[in-house]
């Protein structure tokens, strides 16, 4: 049975003002899975992922992480099992050279030389940034700023990786790059969390979605599963990618069960159709 990487158990949490931003939020992770969380603005999944790696703290209900209360760790420790990527990575770059981002952390940590090295290089391997190593990093283009920082999340060794939005801004090329960086992390046995408004990407990469409305979970479930559960996406003011809508569309005519989340996967479909009825016309 997979061992579980985060347990979300009952979560409410409360701001000081009295606004509350999720409400009784209860679900598990497991190691190795790539979770998509989506949802409106305002539906709460940035609280969510503050919770997820310490910055806030439940004012109901528990967050367990590799075994370990949220309450019960610092910030500091939590960053070296969780690695959390912002939305906006300028909020995260503050030195004057990539490899110095990189390595800010592990130095923190008081780690040999040697391993800081380590590393630093499988950081820099991961994300293609070896080239731009003594680049300084605010003077790079959007995508390479959002990959240092993943770099500098990496050189931590977490066991998990939450980014948020991290595709905002990027080009298609750009999202890529960084979605497929995720997805490594993912093949080398890691788990990855993602929050985007991307559908796309999300039937690209992830296996599972978590959808969420107004603080509270509304689905949970298979990537799959989950986009063909249009009314309810519809509640959460979620669409399903284009490619899926068309395929709903066209289902009369394919005759496919289930969602089409891949452009090649309804092209198929188009095809084995097609050629099935030129059979039919010839015999």
């Amino acid at each position: 049975m997979t061992e579980t990487a985060i347990s979300v158990e009952r979560v409410t949490y409360r701001y000081h003002n009295g606004f509350q931003a999720l409400t009784d939020v209860d679900f598990q992770i497991r190691k190795h899975e790539f979770v998509a969380i989506i949802g409106q603005n305002g539906a709460g999944k940035s609280t969510l992922l503050k919770n997820l790696v310490g910055l806030y703290k439940p004012t109901q209900g528990n967050i367990v992480v590799n075994g370990i209360n949220t309450r019960d760790i610092s910030i500091a420790r939590l960053s070296t099992k969780v690695g959390f990527v912002l939305q906006n990575p300028d909020r995260q770059l503050f030195a004057n050279t990539v490899e110095e981002e990189i390595t800010f952390g592990p130095r923190n940590l008081k780690l040999e030389q040697a391993e800081i090295d380590r590393r630093l290089e499988h950081a820099l391997e991961m994300t293609g940034l070896g080239p731009l190593r003594e680049d300084f990093p605010m003077a790079l283009s959007a995508g390479d700023r959002a990959k240092v920082v993943i770099a500098s999340v990496i050189a931590m060794q977490p066991e998990i990786i939450i980014l948020d939005e991290p595709t905002t801004g990027q080009d298609r090329r750009g999202c890529a790059q960084i979605m497929d960086i995720a997805k490594d992390f993912q093949n080398r046995g890691f788990t990855v969390v993602v929050v985007t408004h991307h559908m796309a990407l999300v039937a690209d990469y992830a296996e599972r979605v978590i959808v969420m409305c107004q603080g509270q979970k509304l689905l949970d479930g298979p990537t799959a599963e989950i986009f063909t559960q249009t009314q309810a996406l519809r509640k959460a003011f979620v669409m399903p990618p284009q490619v899926t809508q068309l395929a709903a569309r066209l289902q009369p005519q394919l005759g496919q069960q289930g969602a089409v989340l891949h452009t090649k996967e309804l092209a198929d479909l188009v095809a084995r159709q097609y050629f099935s009825g030129k059979e039919s016309s010839i015999q």
